[in-house]
């Protein structure tokens, strides 16, 4: 039956399951060493450290076929056909997807041992069949560049561990206001990493991003403590879905710290428009002097009375290092700012459910916000957030 069977989906599914993040996947683990082995000049479009990508291909195989388990092909197609489109970047070889194929299909058989039944081996080799065909498929059909390149022009620290990056792109790059694109830097060589641009697309190829210090992150320290003018970065191909229907009702946003790149770039866009939905956008950080962009939004507020601001910071006190960094405290006119989690800030006003929802920062922010408008009422249908674990 192949990809009828969905109990054989299922075994495939399962053996994906990513359980301890700390802990990676054993299946995974082994397939990349098998790749490795069978296709020696793979291991070199990889970062050295590979936890990251194992993780991530764990994740990204567990939900495929958690899609075919349900019948559902039309969005992993799409996904797989965009991650085609995505690993062109990488120089990868046609060829190399067939020895990936063979690969996971050896690494299968071995990792499931007694469960590898008949139905089970049609079953994986039909879907990785699909799997490669469509992601070489789309990455052969693709007439667009692999990739941008583009000069860094300006770098501003705009406070310990947050920095401003604008860059022209050597050819314009077409993306959506909300969108995100894949970024390395020459500081990290094979380390992709996911920016949101702050500005909308630009046809001269101006681009900009705002990028804070993950702990432990190599590629946003280089990004923030080593980028200099003049430095050349690659940027792939967008993604992302975040938007706001003009045509619909009103719009709840609620950034934090740099999450509110794609949020800016969309109210940027919107500010095109002299009619459009009422925009509310609470923007939270530690500490007030981490709201980097008030004087920004301010400006945008001003001329754009569908737009209101309220700035949101956990600390009420700055701390010492803030005198070593631009005052961003905006003029008169902004929302009255307030103390306290995000979360909590925004959901005492209610549960903003009559208004399109979009959440923009890290995982635990975005988890905790999503999870008390749900509490107070707001339709999960009705609330963005890009992928947590892009």
């Amino acid at each position: 039956m192949g990809l009828e069977d969905r109990d054989a989906l299922r075994v495939l599914r399962d053996a994906f399951r990513q359980g301890d993040p700390a802990e990676p996947n054993e299946l995974v683990r082994r397939f990349y060493d098998q790749w490795f082995a069978l296709d020696v000049p793979v291991r070199d479009l990889f970062p050295p450290e590979m936890d990251a990508q194992r993780a991530a291909f764990a994740q990204a195989m567990h939900w495929v076929y958690g899609e075919l388990v349900d019948q559902r092909a039309d969005e992993p197609v799409a996904f797989l056909a965009q991650l085609g489109r995505d690993h062109r970047k990488y120089g990868v070889l046609p060829s190399q997807y067939q020895t990936m194929r063979r690969a996971l299909f050896s690494t299968l058989r071995t990792h499931l041992g007694s469960a590898w039944t008949d139905s089970v081996h049609a079953a994986a080799d039909q879907s990785l069949h699909l799997i490669t065909g469509v992601m070489s498929g789309a990455a052969d059909s693709d007439e667009g560049p692999a990739w941008w390149d583009a000069t860094v022009v300006e770098h501003t620290r705009v406070s310990r561990d947050l920095a401003v990056v604008r860059l022209h792109l050597d050819r314009p790059l077409a993306y959506h206001a909300g969108q995100y694109v894949n970024v390395q830097v020459p500081q990290c060589p094979r380390r992709w990493r996911y920016l949101s641009p702050a500005i909308p697309h630009d046809p001269e190829g101006r681009i900009e991003f705002h990028v804070r210090v993950v702990p432990g992150g190599l590629v946003s320290n280089a990004i923030v403590s080593e980028t200099r003018p003049g430095d050349r970065w690659r940027l792939a191909g967008p993604h992302g879905g975040l938007r706001v229907d003009r045509d619909g009702s009103d719009v709840l946003m609620v950034a934090g710290s740099t999450g509110l790149s794609p949020l800016r770039a969309l109210i940027m866009d919107l500010s095109r428009y002299a009619e459009n939905p009422r925009v509310h956008l609470f923007y939270g950080a530690r500490y007030r002097c981490e709201l980097y962009d008030l004087q920004t939004l301010w400006q945008v507020a001003a001329h754009n009375p569908w737009l209101s601001v309220s700035p949101v910071s956990e600390y009420r006190r700055d701390p010492s290092w803030a005198a070593d960094y631009p005052d961003v405290s905006p003029p008169r006119g902004l929302h009255v700012h307030q103390i306290g989690r995000l979360a909590d800030v925004v959901t005492k006003y209610g549960g903003w459910g009559d208004r399109q929802i979009l959440i923009c920062g890290g995982p635990a922010m975005v988890n905790a916000t999503k999870a008390a408008l749900v509490a107070k009422g707001a339709p999960p249908e009705r609330i963005q957030h890009d992928p947590l674990s892009r």
